[in-house]
């Protein structure tokens, strides 16, 4: 039980709800998750089992993409249709329209988060401040955002694939175009439909978790981590790791940091390059291993 699973959440369960379900299931195996999904969203939820638990960063930093749905001449102050609507003047907006602002938002912009998030303000939960009726302010932040396409518009609904980096709020993105628009639009539907390699295609159903469907379906680190090269490390060395010793690779790599995996294909360690010829464990899951051999 050490890898990462793909999950399609489903709509109105929360991302708590699933890794506690996985929990239950894995124990008593750590278990968490890999950036958190909105209740109303659906779609790929990287669950981390076992030590992969050490590994979300690596989840966290991989390119997301998500097919969301907007509603123009509306906002509301969750930024999506549960939250109190306020109708807003008619602006009448076309499809060139759309087509011609979206590419203002690819890049690396300012984003204000929304008030209802996970985010912290003096060390408590913004949504719990919002619904309280707190007044605070959320600074902007710079986020990525890859790529993004129109993929259909019937007004005043319209629906656009994004692709973008860790931090991205798809509600807030939806809300900054409407206002560009001038007409405002709230968020009606959300689909992360990959992060990295795990596409919602290839996904397990988070009704059908058992412990046989998660034991079927969980997927090494190393083969979805896949930005990294991978060296394998020769038996009589491994004790090298399990002290947490630095390592000379028998052959020259040219990476700062490097995966190491063992002749059966378990991962080692992350390691990070010290000087031209050795590298010492950034993560280290070496006992893991030595503790079941």
């Amino acid at each position: 039980m050490f890898g990462f699973l793909n999950v399609d959440k489903a709509k109105h369960k929360t991302s708590r709800q699933v890794v506690s379900a996985v929990q239950k299931l894995c124990k008593p195996h750590k278990v968490g998750h890999a950036g958190t999904l909105d209740p109303l969203a659906t779609g790929v939820l990287v669950i981390c089992i076992g030590p992969a638990t050490r590994l979300t960063t690596h989840a966290q930093a991989m390119t997301k993409t998500y097919l969301a749905g907007f509603r123009l001449g509306f906002e509301s102050d969750s930024e999506d249709i549960f939250g109190n609507i306020v109708e807003l003047a008619d602006a009448p907006v076309s499809q060139s329209d759309i087509e011609s602002v979206l590419p203002e938002f690819v890049g690396e912009i300012e984003q204000v988060p929304p008030r209802f998030s996970a985010l912290k303000v003096d060390g408590k939960r913004a949504h719990k401040l919002a619904r309280k009726g707190v007044k605070f302010e959320l600074e902007s932040r710079r986020i990525l955002i890859e790529d993004i396409q129109l993929k259909s518009f019937n007004f005043p609904d319209f629906e656009i694939e994004i692709q973008c980096g860790s931090g991205t709020y798809v509600r807030s993105l939806g809300r900054d175009i409407g206002r560009r628009l001038g007409s405002g639009a709230i968020m009606t539907a959300l689909q992360r439909t990959s992060i990295g390699g795990f596409h919602v295609s290839d996904s397990l159903h988070s009704d059908d978790l058992t412990l046989e469907t998660v034991q079927r379906h969980l997927v090494k680190p190393q083969d979805f981590i896949k930005d990294l090269n991978y060296i394998i490390v020769p038996d009589e060395q491994l004790q090298l790791f399990g002290n947490g010793h630095a390592w000379t690779p028998q052959t020259p790599i040219d990476c700062q940091e490097v995966g190491a995996i063992d002749s059966s294909g378990h991962l080692l360690a992350i390691l990070n390059r010290r000087s031209a010829d050795r590298y010492t464990p950034k993560t280290n899951f070496s006992k893991y291993w030595l503790e079941r051999t």
